[in-house]
């Protein structure tokens, strides 16, 4: 019985902390960095008038029709759902891996997906209501065009508290759960990811021989388990922006539903609408926010004089 009791108060560590607070801050500063492109991929996935083309291109319309402001429309709110978001992910992940760990060090691939399945539900249930004012946020202001008056009836949203009463009050609580579904089969995605990145980087070490890798190395495996898990998963990303937004042709309709919907109006093709951009968009941000955890959080167990061993490759 101690010994559970043991095993568990590892959730509540100093090293989990550090490992939260670097995954939130290398997460906004790689959002801030690379934000222009997921307000490419939000437009195309949301309008459904607008024709996808390559990302340089939209951008440059974005900036004819709207302005250079467009690109940064509802920066703030992302912001702070990115940060919420990946602290809780990297708490709970690094979390659970140290209570699920019998030494802390060796982890094995599937270990690793499970985990960040675990950590991806919790992160669901606490985080989408942020999400779904970040979308409408970042839609607030767009030119509507025939077809879309429809989108016009949101009401305007002053940051995300006012989103959150807002949407609660004249919608009800459930539409700040919209797209929850499609976001709870969608912790694949991180799961993937980590999965990835964890077993490349464990065989990376093993290769070089080496106890940390260097900011080229991390970057690279970040952006090739993202790279992986996005285009596994895409279709399900388009289905939850389209729920996010609430617009009344996907109101009170199932995921499969509206997918079929997709591949009626424009074909297969439609399901992957936006890839190019959101691939450019996930991949950098990801690989940018992988280097910055991994170099905040080194340093920080360094000046701290609490860094633990480094991690061994699991066999």
């Amino acid at each position: 019985m101690a010994s559970s009791k043991s095993s568990w108060e590892k959730l509540f560590t100093y090293n989990t902390l550090v490992h939260a607070c670097s995954g939130a801050a290398g997460s906004v500063t790689a959002m801030s960095v690379f934000y222009p492109l997921d307000t490419v991929r939000s437009r195309l996935q949301v309008e459904d008038h607008r024709k996808a083309k390559d990302t340089l291109t939209m951008i440059q319309e974005l900036i004819q029709e709207e302005g250079v402001g467009s690109l940064y429309r509802g920066l703030q709110p992302v912001l702070i759902s990115v940060c919420a978001s990946n602290f809780v992910y990297f708490y709970t992940f690094h979390g659970l891996r140290a209570v699920f760990s019998k030494d802390g060090q060796s982890h094995s691939v599937w270990k690793d997906l499970f985990l960040g399945a675990v950590a991806g539900v919790i992160n669901v249930f606490t985080t989408t209501p942020l999400w779904v004012v970040n979308t409408r946020i970042k839609m607030q202001g767009v030119k509507l065009r025939r077809g879309d008056e429809d989108l016009a009836h949101f009401p305007k949203y002053n940051g995300v508290l006012d989103g959150l009463f807002k949407i609660a009050s004249n919608e009800g609580l459930e539409s700040l759960w919209a797209g929850a579904v499609p976001s709870l089969v969608l912790v694949s995605n991180p799961s993937i990811q980590f999965m990835v990145y964890e077993f490349l980087k464990r065989k990376v070490l093993k290769s070089l021989e080496v106890e940390q890798l260097s900011g080229g190395h991390v970057f690279m495996l970040g952006a090739i388990a993202k790279s992986i898990s996005t285009v596994l998963t895409y279709p399900l990303q388009l289905v939850q922006s389209k729920q996010r937004y609430g617009s009344d042709d996907v109101k009170r309709k199932r995921m499969i539903e509206i997918m079929r919907q997709i591949v009626r109006r424009n074909g297969i093709n439609g399901m992957y609408k936006g890839l190019e951009a959101k691939l450019w968009q996930t991949v950098l941000t990801t690989a940018l926010m992988f280097l910055c955890y991994e170099k905040i959080a080194a340093f920080v167990f360094a000046i701290m004089a609490g860094a633990p061993p480094p991690r061994k490759a699991a066999h």
